[in-house]
């Protein structure tokens, strides 16, 4: 630390917050965690599980104006949408839609790439003493395509991630069997990366970090966030289940419900609660040896501790509406044609909200005009993989120091007036 310690709330207790307060807290700042619920409970509980440092390439690639109307209107497609309310996602729709151009994927994926590009050890120094070490599991990470024409049509995506830096080995046909033979016989290639990782109970990894982050002083309060308090334009405290905690600074990283405590301070995010579903299979007859993408279905099959867990439907209907059934009968559907026979004793239903950003790219860095005041959400689909690596970005702008990420691309200034 080369600052003064300091005083320091951090609203949120999911990934990007629990990260954020253990790296303030080995810097020797005093820190205070604060959620309406226990840590990991919400988004950090029911993501995917998947270290995915290749995930660079945002949903708003080329052509996605063309393809999300048919994919809408196909059930077996994993794109969903409650109709009424359309009216009030268009306004942030538009925007996002604007983005569905080759020039700026690839500028958000380099953006992407700055948070995500080596996610595991980014876990392992995070959880490094701290008990949360054995949820974390390096593994291969494939993408499954039906042939080699399945997988070229994803050209322009796996040219991002080469511009990015990583390198994959192609398995066909009777290789990609001896990886790993439990797919069906219309799978016949996958790109394979290594170095990644999995999370075997990513909601129970993040309360381990939490509680190691209590056992070293550090507070964990649970309230609802009100406001932020301050003084000539400097933070002094945070309002919080009717309380006025006095502090130095605030880190505001609650995902998507970061955006209505952003506009108190003057930063109006165009943010949307995308729906995301997990369908877990309990003790499954047949478990894939590294977590997988399979590219037909959109979907990811990560291994965990005697489940398996399946995500990555995309639904659109706002944080209030209760969560639809089609989703989860279309993951059941598509892990039974990519892995036949596959059978589990039970099921659990998750569905929870990923904070999708207009322009795909996370909002990590302190808020113009208020001295103090920090902010990092808007992950998208890499809350998991990019959280430890934005919380350690913040302490470092915390405690004075500069990090060695141009942070220019996430800053809160694009969207203040």
């Amino acid at each position: 630390m080369t600052g003064p310690s300091k005083t320091i709330a951090v609203i949120g207790a999911g990934i990007v917050g629990v990260s954020t307060a253990i790296w303030l807290q080995r810097d020797g700042h005093s820190v205070t965690l604060i959620d309406k619920g226990a840590p990991g409970d919400a988004a950090s509980h029911g993501n995917g599980g998947v270290l995915a440092s290749c995930s660079v390439v945002p949903v708003t690639g080329p052509g996605l104006i063309w393809k999300a109307p048919r994919m809408l209107l196909d059930p077996s497609q994993p794109l969903f949408m409650k109709w009424g309310y359309v009216p009030k996602l268009i306004p942030w729709l538009w925007k996002y839609m604007r983005h569905a151009n080759a020039n700026d994927t690839r500028r958000i994926s380099r953006a992407i790439a700055g948070v995500t590009s080596d996610s595991l050890s980014d876990h392992l120094a995070l959880a490094e003493g701290t008990g949360a070490e054995k949820w974390i599991h390096p593994s291969d990470y494939l993408y499954i395509y039906n042939d080699r024409k399945h997988f070229e049509g994803d050209a322009f995506g796996w040219g991002l991630r080469r511009e990015s830096g990583f390198t994959w080995e192609e398995l066909e046909g009777q290789t990609f069997r001896d990886y790993d033979g439990v797919f069906g016989p219309e799978l016949g290639f996958a790109a394979k990366l290594s170095d990644h990782g999995r999370i075997s109970d990513p909601g129970l990894y993040v309360k381990d970090l939490a509680r190691h982050f209590e056992a070293q002083g550090g507070k964990v309060i649970r309230a609802e966030f009100e406001d932020v308090a301050r003084e000539n334009g400097k933070v002094t405290g945070v309002r919080a289940g009717g309380t006025l905690l006095p502090c130095d600074s605030v880190v505001i990283a609650s995902g998507v419900w970061s955006k209505p405590m952003a506009e108190k301070l003057g930063v109006s995010v165009p943010l949307e609660a995308e729906r995301g579903y997990h369908l877990e299979l309990v003790e499954p007859s047949i478990m894939p040896r590294a977590p997988v993408m399979i590219a037909s279905g959109k979907f990811v099959a990560t291994p965990m501790d005697g489940r398996l867990r399946l995500a990555g439907i995309v639904e659109f209907g706002g944080i209030d509406a209760p969560p639809s059934r089609a989703p989860f009968a279309l993951l059941k559907k598509n892990i039974r044609a990519a892995i036949p026979g596959i059978t589990w004793k039970d099921e659990v239903e998750w569905m929870g909200h990923r904070p999708a950003p207009a322009d795909s790219i996370p909002v990590i860095g302190e808020v113009p005009g208020v001295a103090g005041a920090y902010l990092g959400f808007g992950h998208h689909h890499i809350g998991l993989t990019g959280g430890p690596r934005t919380g350690r970005l913040l302490a470092q702008m915390i405690s004075g120091r500069q990090p060695n990420v141009d942070m220019s691309v996430y800053a809160p200034s694009r969207y203040t007036t």
